[in-house]
C-alpha cells in the first residue's frame, strides 16, 4: 500500500466572502492520518447548494479556513490496514465521498475520546442520523488524533474508509459524483416512503409522486422516482421555463404555482409523495401540503437560511397527512443506490467546468445557472 504523504492543496475559504468568488487555491492541513482513513486523489467535485451555505455562514458561523465539496470522486492512492480490512478497497479503485465524513459508529475509547456505544442510529444502520456526526468538512473528528474535515475543491482528500464508497462500473464519475450528496439526498426518501416490501424498480409502483424544485436536487428525484416504477411523476417549480426539462427528465406533468391560475385547488388530493428540495422560508407550504392525498407524506429535504417555515396547521390535520423530512442517506443507501443508478443507467444532467473555475463556478451556481448541476474536473 502506497504511504506516500500527498499534497493537499485546494480552493481555501477564509471568510464570508468567498462565497463571492473570492476563495484562494494553496496548501490547507488535513486530519492526522489513521489505519482507518484513506487519502483519495481527487478527479471530479460537484457543486452543492451546502457549499455555497457554508461559504457565507448561513446556517451560522462557519470554521474558517475551509474547504467546501462534498461530492468526492477519485482514486484511493493510500489505504489504511484497516481502511482495506473494513472496506475491501484497494489502492487504484475509483472511489466517492458524500456530505457525511464519518459519525460515532458506536465506538468508545480508545477508538474514541469519548464512549459512544449506546448510539441507536448507529446500531442499526442509520449513521446519517447519528447526533455525533462529522461533516465531510469544517467539523472536528472523533478520534482521538482529531482533526478538521476538509472538502473536495482540492487535488486530495483524506477520510475514514467508513464513509468512502466505490463507485460500479458503468458509472461515469462525472454522473457518479452529485449522486454522493444530491443524488442520494432525494434517492433516501423515495426508497424509504415507497412500498418496502417491493424491490427497487417497482418501489413506488401506484404511486403520485410530487418533486417540488427542479434543480440540483428535484431532477435527481425525477430520475429516481420514474426509475423506481411511480406511475405518474409530477414536477412543481415557481416558472414554466422548466417545464420542457422536467418532461425530458421523465416527469409526466408540470406545476407553475407563479404561472398556473389556480394551481393549488385544482390539483389537491393528489399526490401520495411529495419531496421538496426548496431551500426558501418562503414557499407555499401550506398549498403544497394540500396537494397531498389524506395519509400522504411531504419530506423536506431543503434547508432555508433565510427563516422560519410559515405552515397552516388545519392541512395536516384535515387529511391525516404527514410533515417529516430526510437527511441526505446512510453509507448502506449510498452502496444501494450507487449500484441502482448503474444497473438503470441513470444519467444526471450535468454541466463540467476546470476545478481553475471554481470561484466563478459558485457564483454561477448562486445564480441559478448550472444545469442542473456543476462538477468541478481536476486535470493535474
Amino acid at each position: 500500500m502506497a504511504s506516500t504523504e500527498p499534497k493537499f492543496v485546494g480552493w481555501v475559504a477564509h471568510d464570508k466572502e468567498s462565497a463571492n468568488g473570492s476563495m484562494v487555491w494553496e496548501e490547507f492541513e488535513v486530519k492526522p492520518w489513521e489505519e482507518t482513513d484513506i487519502d483519495i486523489k481527487i478527479s471530479h467535485c460537484g457543486i452543492c447548494g451546502t457549499d455555497l451555505h457554508k461559504l457565507r455562514s448561513g446556517w451560522g458561523p462557519t470554521a474558517y479556513p475551509i474547504v467546501v465539496g462534498h461530492e468526492i470522486v477519485g482514486t484511493a492512492v493510500r489505504v489504511g490496514k484497516e481502511a482495506a480490512a473494513q472496506t475491501g478497497i484497494k489502492v487504484g479503485d475509483r472511489v466517492g465521498v458524500g456530505a457525511q465524513g464519518d459519525s460515532c459508529q458506536c465506538r468508545k475509547p480508545p477508538q474514541t475520546k469519548e464512549d459512544h456505544s449506546d448510539c441507536e442510529a448507529c446500531a442499526t444502520g442509520n449513521e446519517v442520523y447519528c447526533p455525533r456526526s462529522v461533516n465531510t468538512y469544517g467539523a472536528q473528528f472523533l478520534t482521538p488524533a482529531g482533526g478538521k474535515s476538509m472538502g473536495g475543491y482540492a487535488l486530495y482528500h483524506r477520510g475514514p474508509a467508513k464513509f468512502t464508497f466505490k463507485i460500479p462500473d458503468g458509472l461515469a464519475s462525472e454522473h457518479a459524483a452529485p449522486m454522493m450528496c444530491a443524488g442520494v439526498t432525494t434517492y433516501s426518501p423515495l426508497a424509504h416512503f415507497g412500498n418496502q416490501s417491493e424491490p427497487l424498480e417497482r418501489r413506488l409502483k401506484g404511486m403520485s409522486v410530487g418533486v417540488v424544485g427542479v434543480g440540483g436536487l428535484g431532477h435527481f428525484g425525477i430520475l429516481f422516482a420514474k426509475a423506481m416504477g411511480a406511475d405518474r411523476v409530477v414536477a412543481i417549480s415557481r416558472r414554466a421555463n422548466k417545464r420542457q426539462d422536467a418532461l425530458d427528465l421523465g416527469a409526466d406533468e408540470y406545476i407553475a404555482t407563479a404561472e398556473d391560475e389556480g394551481w393549488a385547488k385544482k390539483n389537491a388530493r393528489t399526490l401520495n409523495l411529495i419531496i421538496c428540495s426548496v431551500s426558501s422560508s418562503n414557499m407555499p407550504l401550506t398549498e403544497y401540503i394540500g396537494l397531498l392525498k389524506r395519509d400522504s407524506v411531504f419530506c423536506q429535504l431543503g434547508l432555508p437560511d433565510d427563516g422560519q417555515f410559515k405552515l397552516g396547521a388545519g392541512v395536516i390535520c384535515a387529511g391525516r397527512r404527514s410533515l417529516t423530512g430526510s437527511f441526505m442517506g446512510s453509507p448502506h443507501e449510498i452502496k444501494e443506490m450507487l449500484q441502482f443508478a448503474a444497473d438503470k443507467g441513470i444519467k444526471p444532467w450535468v454541466e463540467k467546468l476546470p476545478m481553475s473555475e471554481a470561484n466563478k463556478a459558485i457564483v454561477d451556481m448562486d445564480k441559478g445557472k448550472a444545469k442542473y448541476r456543476y462538477v468541478l474536473i481536476n486535470d493535474q
